[in-house]
């Protein structure tokens, strides 16, 4: 086996097929490299790789065309054949000195993404999953070449039916949903010649043990038919007898039949036996809160999922078998909508989309619409709308601990004093809470209703009536909990700031103004303020980010037995509060402004007869909009959720933050972009095609 090796490898390299595969591979990758990694700054190599699998309908067809096909025209595989080296051994040595020959591209692209780590974050995970997976893909390519090489002395019918092969398998994903969008017994058939889907599975950060098996099996198998296509051949040539036919047929038969048993197997495994996450936001793993959560489970929980299950998101369907890996009592089904149109009728009377899920338990049910399973951003300056967050986790944990639940803690939303309404993210920040709420006008209530675990207050423009402010001090004397968010007017709200003095809190007339540029974003006015350690911040706290507080008011408090404040946020010490704004021509510090510094959110908790009356202050009124929040990431949206899940008491509280979708994009200069294109696209590609060619000319001229 070795000599037969050793022997291909060099034929290869001497008649420049060799270098020119290499070469031409690692020429276009060269181009889509540069395209998606260099101009653009991604960090994700799978993109270029995705992007050139089409080669192999190509370049594997004449790189395997003439392996066993010469040599059955030139009659030199009768030497072989009737030497004592096995048929096993030529194939597999002809098949190694080819997968050789394919490593070597490889090799080369594992070097990009630690060229690419130079310029920025790169999840060195992800990228070289994604190169096992090109890999993979290659060597069963090659596999089915190899055999239908084997099959013919035509160098140019072995190639035209290689690539027939490649090209089925190239389409048979299309091919499939042409036949039947639902899915039938053709169809799943058909897929085991679905080639690109087990390549995407590797691509999509996601480590599918099936996917490898496949590719390993596609290989094993058909090195198995080129065996037995030799084995028949050898036995003609050495006796003259067919009879090895049957033999051939019997081995044939079996080795599919185990292979098939072996994938099918694989594919009936768990999935937490079979894929692993490898991305570095862990986007298809659950959180420990989850798996703690679910596996207490003992009541029977229902998922439904309104789509075709050859049409599901791939995404989200990882995420629902883990939650059925977890615990038995959690049942996924999927609702074709074509075959049962009215199926979601039954639960809500709005228009549900594609994809979108039902959780149902014996209590009560809840509609996930597929739009909340991802965070998306509009881009004002293109008008276009990107991904940048996977929040199916944290919907199906928050509707799974909804329907589980016994009570539901209820949240009344002031309004009648000029409030902010909560932006729609916030709202549904709430709901994924499990908080019911209500927005009410204290005008029309006598008392702050009983069922009340929170009130909101965001950001009044016209002060409270003494009456109701009555109505919100008697609620907080009871321990009655409140979020209240300040804004500046250049109106006194004498009974709002009642409310404020209520945990000793007051806020200083007027705006901050911060002159530390690290504690700002472009204008001193737009505050990035430091984050105290709580548990009401520390889904932000803990991952290092930003929040974003413009236009923010002093707060400061008194010390007081009775009340405990924590500061969430704070200006830095450079900062000053300036009341007149509207003459401000410059921001250096002016006589009458108060020097800092100062805090933008506090968290009190005051002792009363009943039990502790938490009030959670922060004085920016732009703080929980969509606007602001889309300058951190989502960042004032974690903290929106941490503050209510502090007011309000759950059976079981649990909350998973959206997982960025966020791309870390790489900085490299224009000179370095030039560089390393010029590199990847010609100085590489053309250093093995000149080696080459001046290898082959050379042993042309002897």
């Amino acid at each position: 086996m070795i000599a037969i090796y050793k022997r291909e490898l060099q034929a290869y390299f001497h008649s420049f097929i060799g270098t020119l595969f290499i070469g031409a591979t690692l020429f276009l990758l060269g181009i889509y490299f540069s395209a998606y990694n260099l101009f653009m700054g991604y960090s994700y190599i799978g993109y270029a790789l995705s992007s050139i699998a089409f080669l192999f309908l190509v370049s594997i067809p004449v790189l395997t065309m003439r392996i066993l096909a010469e040599e059955r025209k030139q009659k030199t595989d009768q030497l072989i054949l009737t030497s004592p080296v096995s048929v096993t051994g030529i194939v597999v040595g002809k098949f190694l000195a080819l997968a050789t020959i394919w490593a070597i591209p490889i090799l080369v692209i594992s070097i990009y993404p630690v060229i690419l780590s130079l310029f920025g974050t790169v999840s060195f995970s992800e990228n070289y999953l994604a190169i096992l997976g090109f890999f993979l893909y290659g060597l069963a390519c090659i596999a089915i070449g190899i055999f239908v090489s084997s099959l013919t002395e035509s160098q140019v019918i072995a190639a035209v039916i290689t690539f027939a092969l490649l090209f089925i398998g190239y389409v048979m994903s299309s091919l499939c949903n042409i036949i039947s969008s639902t899915g039938n017994l053709l169809t799943k058939i058909l897929s085991a010649f679905d080639m690109v889907s087990r390549f995407d599975d590797l691509l999509n950060g996601s480590l599918h043990v099936s996917s490898i098996i496949y590719y390993l099996s596609v290989v094993t198998l058909f090195l198995i038919f080129t065996v037995q296509a030799i084995q028949k051949r050898r036995y003609q040539i050495s006796t003259g007898n067919l009879s090895m036919s049957a033999y051939s047929t019997a081995v044939v038969a079996a080795s599919t039949a185990a292979i098939v048993i072996i994938n099918l197997i694989v594919n009936q495994l768990p999935s937490s036996y079979t894929v692993f996450d490898v991305t570095s936001q862990k986007l298809y793993s659950l959180t420990d809160e989850t798996k703690e959560f679910i596996s207490d489970i003992s009541e029977e929980i229902n998922i439904y999922v309104i789509v075709n299950e050859k049409q599901a998101d791939q995404t989200l369907d990882t995420t629902l078998q883990k939650y059925e890996d977890l615990n038995s009592n959690i049942k996924v089904s999927y609702v074709d909508p074509a075959v049962n149109p009215k199926f979601f009728t039954q639960y809500t009377d709005s228009s549900i989309s594609s994809n979108s899920i039902i959780v149902e338990s014996q209590k009560r049910s809840k509609v996930i619409n597929y739009s909340d399973i991802y965070q998306t951003e509009f881009d004002y300056s293109t008008y276009s709308q990107s991904v940048t967050g996977y929040d199916g986790e944290g919907q199906l944990t928050s509707a799974i601990a909804y329907v589980t639940s016994d009570d539901m803690p209820r949240a009344y939303i002031l309004e009648g004093h000029g409030e902010r309404t909560l932006d729609a993210s916030f709202q549904k920040a709430v709901e994924k809470e499990n908080v019911e709420y209500e927005t009410i006008n204290l005008l029309n209530y006598e008392a702050v209703p009983e069922d009340a675990q929170c009130v909101i207050m965001n950001a009044p423009t016209e002060d409270l009536s003494a009456d109701d402010a009555e109505k919100m001090l008697a609620y907080m004397e009871k321990g009655g909990n409140v979020l209240l968010v300040s804004t500046y007017t250049g109106k006194e709200l004498d009974h709002f700031n009642q409310l404020l003095a209520f945990y000793g809190v007051e806020v200083t007339k007027g705006l901050i103004i911060e002159t530390d540029q690290n504690h700002y974003y472009q204008n001193p006015f737009y505050l990035l303020p430091d984050i105290g350690y709580d548990t009401t911040t520390d889904s932000v706290y803990n991952n290092g980010g930003y929040l974003f507080a413009p236009y923010a008011q002093g707060l400061s408090y008194t010390d007081s037995d009775a009340v405990t404040v924590t500061s969430l946020l704070s200006a830095s010490e450079d900062c000053y509060v300036r009341d007149n704004i509207e003459k401000t021509v410059d921001y250096s510090m002016q006589e009458g402004d108060i020097p800092g510094p100062f805090d933008l959110g506090l968290k009190c908790i005051k002792a009363t007869d009943n039990e502790d009356s938490v009030g959670i202050i922060f004085s920016s009124e732009h703080i929980f909009t969509e606007e602001t929040d889309s300058m951190v990431a989502g960042n004032n949206l974690k903290l929106f959720s941490g503050v209510l899940g502090e007011m309000v008491s759950h059976e079981s509280s649990i909350s998973i933050p959206v997982k960025s979708y966020q791309i870390d994009y790489l900085t490299i200069s224009q000179n370095n972009i030039v560089l390393l294109a010029f590199i990847t696209v010609i100085l590489i590609p053309f250093v093995f095609l000149i080696g080459g060619f001046v290898i082959w000319f050379r042993r042309r001229k002897r």
